[in-house]
């Protein structure tokens, strides 16, 4: 691996991932400038793969469309939005209705009557019961601004994981360009050996040259076709990697082709703005994982005032209604028929008191019923009955529930905190880590610029010398070798130096562009 691959290595998990829409030049997602209402987990971009190269762009979009971890983000955005909701709806009152039906064998109560009985009984419950909370020691409405801070911050989630993923796709899209970049320069050095070899072949048929200098030229060549082959399988190993970040199929894999963009040398850049306390502060203020971090501080300070409400009263108001039917009521019917029944006796008012003597005509009119079954309806409305009640709890000992409660939500505050704190601190190093690698690589092009360009003139200096046979095969294969490592010093400089500057630039909120 390259020094530049293992850089990109490193970056890729460093939490301020949204350097790659800097390094590409690319615009940042639509829910980090404006904040949606609702997860976009169906809103994402419908991206289509290109007929020809890919841009940077199309491959973060088409990467973005199919990650699955993005998709994970936005369902877990998706389940705090149904829990805010749910905790908005719990200011609405609840009511239940339910209906039972049982059969009684043998001695039973009756459920209606309450009296005993020795026979199979059929009995019907039916009820509906409404209650509101008045008061819960503002635990609903806490709740509420807790659970709406925490889904805010899972939408910021969904930027994160979006930003993680175009670190990756930039990373081995940029390691693939620098592969590019020097399979060219190793496929240029090929053509230059063979035509050193073609030259030599010449002087030594002139006899101007000893035969060691074509085996030194061959032997160069072979070298050189060994460092293309390492280039190759770097470009290609760059490329496997972002194909598969990418979820291609094997088809479209094979043609898969990235457009080259037109990278400026370091120091055709403007100087550095190296003021890292002011690109910390922009940083902060608009990274997702600084405000999500932010915003699951404010939610653990809102979990303390729900714990505390389990200190006050709780008061409540219900209603219901309830009736039932039993098989075993009787009713009874007037018939419309009576019967006169003798008294046999009457009593008459004497001198001496009250005297019972024969009544033969005396009677009693005594009406005439049925005995029936009592109807479903008629039981359900007669033994119809209503309550409204009002409920007060008020908490004494609950083996200290309530108080361990708040000490764990206030210690989850400070862990939250704690989060929070790392989170800058970990941006700040990040950003100062990525000045100082910007400073040293921008040296170290500069360094290998002028090494290159010296390396240059003694190269050809050499060759002159060694075709004219006043140098020999090895001495001029160390003179190619030292101008080749410089040369791949400076385009890995070139990268590293783009790939810092434009983190930087993207921290600085200044326009990002290639």
């Amino acid at each position: 691996m390259t020094p530049f691959a293992s850089l990109l290595s490193r970056q890729a998990t460093r939490s301020a991932s949204a350097l790659v829409l800097a390094t590409l030049g690319l615009a940042l997602p639509a829910a980090a400038q404006n904040r949606p209402t609702q997860p976009p987990a169906a809103a994402l971009p419908q991206a289509t793969a290109p007929s020809g190269p890919w841009t940077l762009q199309q491959a973060v979009d088409y990467a973005l469309q199919y990650n699955l971890n993005v998709r994970q983000s936005q369902l877990t955005a998706e389940v705090n939005d149904a829990v805010l909701r749910q905790s908005r709806l719990n200011r609405l009152p609840t009511a239940n209705a339910s209906a039972s039906q049982t059969w009684n064998y043998g001695t039973n109560v009756d459920p209606l009557t309450f009296t005993f009985q020795n026979q199979t009984t059929r009995a019907n419950n039916l009820s509906a019961s409404a209650q509101l909370n008045l008061f819960s020691g503002f635990q609903v409405r806490n709740s509420i601004k807790r659970n709406a801070l925490d889904y805010q911050a899972s939408l910021l989630d969904i930027d994160q994981a979006r930003n993680d993923l175009s670190v990756n796709v930039a990373s081995a899209y940029l390691q693939f360009l620098l592969g590019e970049e020097l399979v060219r320069t190793s496929e240029a050095r090929i053509s230059s050996a063979q035509q050193q070899i073609d030259r030599t072949q010449k002087l030594l048929r002139a006899g101007s040259v000893a035969e060691s200098n074509l085996l030194d030229s061959q032997a160069q060549l072979a070298t050189d076709e060994v460092n293309l082959v390492t280039a190759q399988n770097q470009r290609d190993l760059a490329r496997l990697q972002l194909t598969q970040l990418l979820n291609l199929e094997a088809e479209r894999a094979a043609a898969f082709q990235v457009a080259v963009p037109d990278l400026p040398d370091p120091d055709e850049m403007p100087a550095m703005d190296a003021d890292i306390a002011g690109t910390f502060q922009t940083a902060q203020s608009t990274q997702p994982q600084i405000r999500a971090a932010d915003l699951r501080v404010q939610s653990a300070m809102r979990g303390v005032e729900v714990a505390r409400g389990a200190y006050y009263p709780r008061l409540t108001f219900g209603g219901s209604i309830f009736s039932g039917y039993s098989s075993a009521r009787i009713g009874r019917r007037l018939t419309g028929d009576s019967t006169i029944v003798p008294a046999g006796f009457i009593y008459q008012i004497t001198p001496t008191g009250p005297q019972q003597v024969p009544g033969v005509f005396a009677g009693v009119n005594q009406p005439r019923f049925e005995t029936l079954e009592e109807g479903f309806g008629s039981q359900v409305k007669n033994n119809l009955g209503k309550q409204l009640s009002f409920n007060l709890s008020i908490p004494i000992l609950n083996g200290w529930q309530a108080r361990t409660n708040v000490q764990r939500s206030t210690i989850g505050v400070k862990q939250a905190e704690l989060r929070a704190e790392q989170s800058r601190l970990q941006l700040r190093q990040t950003i100062q880590q990525a000045y100082a690698d910007a400073l040293a690589a921008q040296r170290r092009y500069a360094a290998n610029k002028r090494q290159t360009e010296a390396l240059t003139t003694a190269y050809r200096n050499a060759e002159i010398r060694f075709n004219n046979g006043l140098m020999n095969g090895t001495d001029f294969n160390i003179a190619k070798n030292n101008l080749t490592a410089a040369e791949s010093g400076m385009i890995q400089a070139k990268y590293e130096y783009l790939f810092r500057r434009k983190i930087l630039d993207f921290y600085q909120g200044k326009p990002l562009s290639l």
